[in-house]
């Protein structure tokens, strides 16, 4: 009786103790940020360990004690906001703030808004709300995977690989040619003569925001499109001013395992060193040396970043943001084996049993922002990038070459350097005009250099008495001298009008209309000068370690021997007159955009019309002048569809029509000669047509986690293949292989908390996995209909080029922080793996190029000692895999290619004051 009395006692008060508290609510939201709800702010009652965060919705709920108090409501990166309130036994009191990165407040209104693009909540939380089918990947989410640039980044979601070797990506088994690149949605310009896309791996992410992948077509993005578009957003800094500064070293174990690590000698360790081509090349030697230069093969980075905000007036606020970084590293593949030109039987005219590859790689980029809020309505950005990164590698060849080096006894040795300058200019603006109308607009001006101011290239027969140079032919001793400008000037403008309210105040539809304007164009010149020993001197024994000792001005004077061009030599006028193509392109393009909500069903239905004009002419070796121009106007619709099951589930469908144009490069009949392939040109050579399709189911249990599949489907017509095509010299070339090819596939991504203790420490893992079928016809007589060429295909159908069957990235965080937050703890184990892959399709007998599957591991260690010192530990490539290349043929597959990377550690400390 005694325990049920007390019991009774006990609840009655504790339940007296509950009424007797009160209670604040609200949403916080940013008025930064087009006013959308703020979930994961902080809400804290100053001077007491008391405090709740707000949910996905940006609310929050508090209970206290009656009396007076300072609540104190803060975001990462976002001023602070005081409240004083009186809590009352019993009531509940309703507070609404909006912070900013600002000292100008708005009034409690209830409001709503959208969060820091860098935040992994933030994005699943973009991705849920959005209507258009995309994905993102933040600062917040590269840091963790200890990605260092875009194409890093992109990597790691779903559907995505990397080619290796280059910053190249492959989006759902469509590589360069099927996808885009833009920075804050407007186009730049590639640093590649022989690509479409601009190589993200010059994007380091210190200047990243975040990166979205649209996989779904939509009328905004421009029509050349099939696998992706890939969006870098810039940084926008809000807040109080900073300075950060990063200092760091790095290594990689087949580079610092070499006794020497040697380079062509001239080249700094700036990035910024080039080489112009020598006066009267043909008359007299004046070229550079040809010496070696051992490097010290440990890199380093080092960057300094700052930001701050000034208000003008009552609303407006200035924010800027800078950051200026360099690094570089080193690198080296050992014990590494290749082949060049195998024929059906499976032999080899070039077959190397060792393949040695040292570079050297630096990357400066220098970022400057500057943010003008005029007020809550209309703000104004400019960005400005530049960029400039170079790479140096000397690569060696030895084994045999047919008719030069017939015993296994010859050498090829070849120094490449390569500087590229980006130049980025962004003005933004975006303004709201009353409820229902607002705009957004831009203007880019952008311009790149790519120089190859003195590619070397010798190869060597080494006899009893030492080494000679090749004499076959003019070309096996070379230095080739290419330079690339290209500049584009692109604009945008949308405007966007609200209608139909329903009973909650919340517009239904939306209509849009849009332009967008593009016009690039492309300069590129090339001179080969090739070295040709003279009868009398072809056994003349050299050192290939210092060839100056042979290709001198005073062996040049006694005729030792000649320097010629693919012109001519000196006799015949403008022998010099370098290869040369231009490149012209103008894009104009209109669309129209209707959104509209059906209750939990969202449809848009867009149709772009677009005008396309590309032209191309040249002067090159391959004989006369010429050009040609490539016209078409495109009517392009889109539907995507948004079915809300629920509060945490979507299905999605996209449909599109797009088209895939052919590069300059491959229109120009231009000829390129690597190691191991020729590559030319091809004049006739026209656009695809693109259909696709997308279904796709998502669930968000929780705001940081996510559950999605997709199925997706794209029939393409006349697709677009490089290929080697019947030639003596059995050159590379691209065509329309055949009337249609087709993808599909699917996708699967899985982002889950494994364990989330009340402690703080925390362990979460990420899956995405894409299964992929691609097949497309070959048509040797179409080829020879439609082009000059003639191809003999080895097989009559074919998988795509550069797609992978399965993908798959993984990864599991660790995460613990205390010493009440200044001090964490993340670690990520990630790993990535892409299967078999086509690298070229088989012709005159010879097997498909397949590149092996590979997989890599990457292990991030991030600790943040206190507020402002943090320390980073990183590993990557920890498997180690050989990089394998084979030919498929009948007599059993061929090693093509075969190397190891190494791995790469480094060390890197970050101070913020």
């Amino acid at each position: 009786m005694k325990f049920k009395l007390l019991f009774i006692l006990f609840f009655v008060s504790a339940l007296g103790f509950a009424q007797s508290k009160g209670t604040i609510t609200g949403t916080l939201t940013d008025k930064d940020f087009n006013n959308e709800p703020l979930p994961f702010a902080n809400v804290q009652v100053k001077g007491l360990n008391i405090g709740v965060s707000t949910d996905e919705n940006g609310k929050y709920t508090i209970g206290l004690q009656p009396g007076s108090y300072i609540i104190v409501f803060s975001f990462v990166g976002y001023e602070n906001v005081e409240e004083k309130v009186e809590v009352k036994a019993g009531e509940t009191m309703t507070i609404n703030k909006a912070l900013g990165s600002g000292s100008y407040q708005l009034k409690d209104v209830v409001i709503q808004n959208t969060v820091s693009r860098e935040k992994e909540t933030a994005l699943l939380l973009e991705q849920k709300n959005a209507v258009e089918i995309k994905q993102s990947i933040g600062a917040q989410e590269m840091s963790r995977k200890g990605v260092s640039d875009v194409s890093g980044a992109v990597t790691k979601t779903t559907g995505v690989t990397k080619q290796e070797g280059t910053g190249n990506i492959f989006v759902r088994g469509l590589g360069d040619r099927y996808n885009a690149t833009t920075i804050n949605g407007l186009p730049v310009p590639s640093n590649n003569p022989e690509k479409k896309n601009i190589n993200l791996d010059i994007f380091t992410t210190d200047i990243v925001e975040s990166v979205g992948i649209d996989k779904v077509y939509g009328s905004k993005l421009y029509g050349d499109f099939a696998g992706g578009n890939v969006d870098v957003v810039s940084k926008d800094y809000k807040g109080k001013g900073f300075v950060k500064i990063d200092i760091g070293s790095k290594a990689n174990t087949n580079a610092v395992a070499l006794d020497e690590f040697s380079l062509h000698k001239g080249q700094n360790i700036t990035g910024f060193s080039t080489t112009s081509q020598p006066n009267n090349p043909l008359t007299a030697y004046n070229f550079e040396t040809l010496r070696l230069e051992n490097k010290t093969p440990y890199a380093g980075n080092l960057g300094i970043s700052a930001g701050s905000s000034y208000s003008i007036g009552d609303e407006g606020k200035l924010s800027l943001f800078g950051t200026a970084n360099y690094s570089n590293e080193f690198n080296a593949i050992t014990d590494g084996t290749a082949k060049g030109s195998v024929n059906g039987l499976g032999v080899a005219n070039k077959d190397f049993r060792e393949f040695r590859q040292n570079s050297f790689t630096t990357n400066t980029t220098v970022m400057g922002n500057a943010a003008y809020k005029i007020n809550a309505n209309h703000k104004i950005n400019f960005n400005t990038i530049f960029i400039n990164t170079s790479s140096q590698s000397k690569e060696e060849y030895e084994g045999t070459i047919i008719d030069i080096a017939n015993d296994d006894n010859g050498l090829l040795r070849r120094f490449f350097y390569e500087r590229n300058q980006l130049m980025i200019n962004q003005l933004l603006g975006e303004h709201k005009f009353g409820e229902k109308f607002s705009a957004n607009w831009g203007v880019s001006y952008n311009t790149v250099e790519s120089d190859q101011p003195d590619r070397v290239q010798n190869i060597f027969r080494e006899e009893t008495n030492g080494f000679v140079l090749s004499n076959i032919s003019r070309p096996d001793n070379h230095r080739y001298f290419q330079n690339i400008t290209e500049d584009e000037f692109a604009a945008r403008a949308s405007i966007d009008y609200k209608f139909k309210k329903n009973s909650e105040g919340d517009y239904l539809g939306k209509i849009t209309a849009g332009y967008n304007f593009r016009l690039k164009n492309r300069d590129l010149t090339a001179n080969q000068f090739n070295f040709r020993a003279n009868q009398g001197f072809e056994d003349t024994v050299v050192d290939p370690n210092n060839l100056d000792l042979f290709y001198n001005q005073p062996n040049f004077a006694n005729g030792a021997f000649e320097i010629t061009t693919f012109r001519g030599n000196y006799q015949l006028a403008g022998a010099t007159r370098p290869q040369s193509y231009i490149g012209e392109m103008f894009v104009n393009a209109a669309y129209l955009n209707t959104e509209y909500k059906f209750n939990k069903l969202t449809t848009v239905i867009g149709l772009r019309g677009e005008g396309i004009s590309q032209r191309v002419s040249w002067d090159t070796q391959l004989g006369d002048t010429g050009n040609d121009r490539l016209i078409k106007n495109a009517f392009l619709p889109s539907l995507t569809m948004k079915y809300e099951l629920n509060e945490k589930q979507n299905l999605r469908l996209g449909a599109s029509k797009t088209y895939t144009l052919p590069q300059f490069k491959e229109r120009a009949l231009f000829l390129y000669e690597e190691v191991l392939q020729v590559k030319i040109g091809n004049p006739d050579l026209y656009e695809s047509d693109n259909y696709n399709l997308d279904l796709k189911w998502e669930f968000f249990p929780k705001s940081d986690e996510v559950v999605s599949f997709t199925a997706f489907g794209k029939y393409i017509q006349n697709p677009i293949n490089e290929i080697t095509i019947a030639s003596s010299t059995n050159d590379v070339s691209f065509v329309n292989t055949g009337n249609k090819g087709y993808v599909t596939g699917a996708e699967l991504e899985i982002r889950k908390n494994i364990l989330s203790p009340e402690n703080g420490a925390k362990i979460s893992s990420g899956l995405n996995v894409s299964y992929l079928h691609t097949a497309q016809d070959l048509d040797a007589e179409k080829i020879q209909r439609e082009t000059d060429y003639n191809v003999a295909f080895t097989n009559t159908e074919s998988a795509f080029t550069g797609a992978s069957d399965l993908l798959i990235n993984a990864d599991v965080t660790y995460f613990k922080e205390w010493n009440d937050k200044n001090t964490s703890l993340t670690s990520t184990l990630a790993f990535t793996y892409f299967s078999d892959r086509i690298n070229a399709i088989g012709t005159n007998g010879n097997g498909n190029l397949v590149d092996k599957a590979v997989g890599t591991l990457d292990l991030v260690n991030r600790f943040k000692i206190n507020r402002n010192l943090g320390i980073s530990l990183i590993a990557r490539n920890l498997l180690d895999p050989k990089i394998e290349r084979t030919q498929e043929n009948s007599n059993g597959d061929v090693k093509m290619l075969s190397y190891k990377k190494g791995m790469m550690f480094s060390l890197n400390l970050t101070y913020q004051f």
